[in-house]
């Protein structure tokens, strides 16, 4: 771990989050990087600690992903993708092939993409959710020309 860094068990301890096993192996995956389906996640927590349920890894990336400890994203046609990165309002290309997402910064815009051009009434906005869609470049290979 870097120095300054805070350990995951202080991670959780600062967002009020008891300190468990299946907690602190469920970041240990998301700090990997990427972005990992409940399936995953769960094979490579059981990886770590040989039994735990399918019901305690949603448990524990509903309770990350409620402190901000992690990022759910639903890309249309696909699982929820679960990943570390979150709190700074990235945004996602996903390939329409094979379904790989990859991470992309804020886009050219009003910092950070929060403005729209006419807010409903009421509503405080604090997040925005872009999904870009493409080939990745393994895909674009695949390809046949038309």
């Amino acid at each position: 771990m870097p120095p300054g860094r805070p350990s995951p068990q202080e991670l959780l301890r600062s967002r009020g989050l008891r300190v468990t096993r299946p907690r602190l192996a469920v970041l240990e995956v998301l700090d990997e990087g990427g972005h990992f389906d409940v399936e995953q996640i769960a094979q490579r927590v059981r990886a770590r600690l040989d039994s735990v349920s399918t019901q305690a890894i949603y448990d524990v990336l509903n309770a990350l992903a409620r402190v901000g400890l992690a990022r759910r994203i639903e890309p249309a046609g696909s699982p929820a993708l679960y990943e570390r990165r979150s709190g700074d309002n990235h945004h996602h290309v996903v390939c329409r092939g094979c379904g790989a997402v990859a991470d992309i910064d804020c886009v050219v815009g009003g910092a950070p993409c929060l403005d729209p051009s006419t807010p409903p009434a009421g509503f405080v906005i604090d997040e925005a959710e872009v999904t870009f869609w493409g080939l990745c470049a393994t895909c674009q290979v695949a390809e046949p020309e038309e």
